[in-house]
């Protein structure tokens, strides 16, 4: 298989074309515009639909109607597009529909800016929308690990009926690797939907929707909802741990902070100290498990984020005090280097 240069945007782009989304819906927003462009020029060139909506929330109500129609259903933006989409993903996720969110951060809160960030950590994994509810969120760290999970995500959402988002930021959005494209899948390999509204000609109707007026009939939703995310939780935790075998410290970060965490485990190293990363994939179910058990055998778990520390929050329900927690992070699109958080790594190992 050739490997082809591609901007991050453009390889979750045709991804999703070769996953089998049929149908885009969108409204444009800085630093994911060259998302949209892709899926302007090539998916109505292979047999899908490509709508330009007049807003977010527009975009992510189409989604919902073609998710309840069948199809393989995408839609994409940033942060603050996100929050308008987000009591639409709600209804989805009540619902039952399958579909997948792309998310490329930028730097808020509000307007913010268009440089990468990790802000959006909360909203996507605890609900940023109303009820209880989740979302399988992956999160990349290169461009064509963005390109495998955006077929994952599919994939899943399929599985579980369960709406599920990519989450990236602009570093990795607009940055350009080498990708070897997944091939594309065998439509007849797409599961059936048979709850699906496709015209009732011959069988009793189906009914799509998200509310049950009986609080005894929503609680019996609800249930079956939590079932299927305990089912989840039990078997999608995905990571990836680097060198913590012998670790002496070890970093956990996500997404851009978690590729810059493997340069500086190299550099550790190299100085001699003994550094080892966990890189959560799945933010949501998150790695608990994983991280609860390398917390027993070192003495310093350090969180990345370039957030004000929202996956922290996580790390430290998983470490339970069995290391010291401490964070690093930055704010507002600002990235660290690699010696700037090797210096604090540093820090730590020698107190």
């Amino acid at each position: 298989m050739s490997r082809t240069l591609m901007r991050g945007n453009e390889a979750i782009a045709e991804a999703g074309i070769r996953a089998g989304c049929r149908c885009y819906f969108c409204y444009p927003i800085t630093p994911q515009g060259e998302l949209v462009e892709y899926m302007a020029r090539e998916l109505p060139l292979r047999e899908g639909v490509f709508l330009q909506a007049e807003s977010e929330v527009s975009a992510i109500n189409m989604v919902y109607g073609a998710a309840a129609a069948g199809v393989r259903t995408m839609t994409s933006s940033s942060s603050p597009g996100i929050s308008l989409k987000m009591e639409g993903i709600s209804y989805m996720a009540g619902a039952r529909l399958p579909a997948v969110i792309v998310n490329i951060m930028r730097g808020g809160p509000g307007l913010g800016n268009i440089a990468p960030a990790q802000g959006d950590y909360f909203q996507a994994t605890k609900g940023g929308g109303h009820g209880d509810y989740r979302l399988i969120v992956l999160a990349p760290s290169t461009v064509p690990e963005a390109a495998e999970l955006i077929m994952l995500a599919f994939d899943l959402s399929d599985r579980y009926r369960v709406p599920a988002m990519i989450l990236a930021d602009g570093m990795l959005g607009q940055m350009m690797e080498p990708v070897e494209l997944p091939a594309p899948v065998d439509p007849q390999s797409i599961p059936a939907r048979p709850w699906a509204l496709t015209g009732a000609k011959g069988r009793d109707p189906n009914v799509v929707l998200s509310f049950d007026l009986d609080p005894q009939g929503l609680k019996e939703m609800n249930r079956e909802l939590q079932q299927t995310y305990r089912e989840i939780q039990g078997t999608e935790v995905r990571w990836e741990c680097v060198d913590t075998e012998d670790a002496e410290i070890v970093l956990v970060a996500y997404g851009t902070m978690g590729r810059i965490g493997k340069t500086v485990v190299r550099l550790a190293r190299e100085e001699g100290i003994r550094a080892g990363l966990v890189r959560p994939i799945s933010l949501w179910p998150f790695p608990y498990e994983p991280i609860r058990k390398i917390s027993a055998q070192v003495p310093t778990v350090l969180t990345l984020e370039l957030s004000a520390g929202q996956m922290w929050e996580d790390v430290r329900l998983a470490v339970e005090q069995r290391a010291q927690t401490p964070f690093f992070g930055e704010l507002g699109g600002v990235v660290p280097t690699p010696r700037q958080i090797l210096s604090e790594v540093k820090r730590y190992v020698s107190s």
